[in-house]
């Protein structure tokens, strides 16, 4: 006797993770304007899924590090440890924090692998995982370091990058590292650290550099942009754009221009993960990000709003069962 079977087809029809809501796939700039609204509120836009707290200013070489965060606090008479609560909040609505090292001024180098070593266990100690009575955010840990290098030499980046790796593997902690390259290929400063070590986010600076920004036309910023994604296949690449026509010197896309045909012509690539803007100021005034939100997802995600269908098959056979 043929032993009887039992079709049970369940459907759920789930809305879309919160890893595919409204934010899109844009990384900005936080920290270098007091007037660009707070660390909290930045996050509550619900616009960005990466916020660069911007920037540690001296470090390296023996120097005493030194965080500037314009007006928004005073690290040395302890103002800022206030931003914990905002880091967990951010990090609780599934964006990514990281502490970003360099920018345009100040004073910074890594002398030496010792040195790079030295730099690490600083930023571990004090702003990821590790512990320090002097956390100049307070107690709460960074998801990860961004290298935003533009000035000095490009000595030793890849190891200190690669010393944070080493740091959080030991403490079985993920150590997220984003770098922001220009868009001429390879980058003078970060070009050795970026072949040495495998950042997980880059953010190409397709600003200020007519050569291969918006200024050479859709061509030109495609052009670039193939090199550096077929360069860094192991990496998730973003297109970093000014968020205003005041944020930088050239390489200003209006949103229309973006998501018609820039966005169309980048986003063939594998590892295509969005856009960048520099930065929060220029974006809360422009209002840029919100303009092109919707725009900036990879192709493979699941679109904002959607239903998931999932059916569910369980056969059961069972020949001493009655089914009714």
């Amino acid at each position: 006797m043929a032993s009887p079977s039992h079709l049970l087809l369940i459907v759920f029809l789930l809305p879309a993770l919160a890893a595919f809501s409204n934010a899109g796939n844009i990384a900005i700039y936080w920290g270098q304007n007091g007037n660009e609204g707070s660390l909290a509120d930045t996050c509550n836009t619900g616009l960005y899924s990466y916020v660069m707290i911007s920037f540690l200013t001296t470090f390296g070489n023996g120097q005493t590090p030194v965080l500037n965060l314009a007006g928004h606090c005073d690290p040395p008479s302890g103002t800022c440890i206030g931003l914990s609560d905002a880091i967990r909040q951010c990090q609780s609505q599934g964006i990514r924090v990281l502490l970003s090292l360099g920018g345009s001024s100040g004073s910074y180098s890594i002398s030496s692998d010792d040195d790079a070593t030295s730099v690490a266990r600083y930023l571990w100690h004090n702003y990821l995982g590790g512990s320090s009575s002097s956390r100049p955010l307070g107690d709460a840990a960074l998801d990860g370091i961004d290298f935003d290098i533009a000035q000095g030499t490009s000595d030793n980046y890849g190891y200190l990058a690669q010393s944070l790796l080493d740091l959080g593997s030991q403490a079985g902690t993920k150590v997220y590292l984003s770098a922001a390259p220009q868009c001429p290929f390879p980058d003078q400063l970060l070009g050795p650290a970026l072949r040495a070590v495998t950042f997980d986010y880059v953010w190409v600076q397709f600003y200020n550099n007519p050569s291969c920004d918006y200024s050479s036309g859709v061509s030109g910023v495609a052009g670039a942009w193939r090199t550096w994604t077929s360069s860094l296949q192991s990496s998730t690449v973003f297109l970093g754009v000014p968020a205003s026509t005041d944020a930088a010197g050239s390489g200003y896309i209006p949103p229309g221009d973006l998501t018609s045909q820039v966005l169309p012509a980048i986003k063939q690539a594998s590892n295509y993960g969005g856009i960048m803007l520099w930065s929060r100021y220029f974006d809360r005034i422009s209002g840029y990000s919100a303009a092109v939100q919707n725009s900036t997802q990879p192709k493979n995600l699941i679109p904002t709003n959607s239903t998931i269908l999932i059916q569910v098959k369980i056969i059961q056979r069972c020949p001493d069962c009655n089914f009714s």
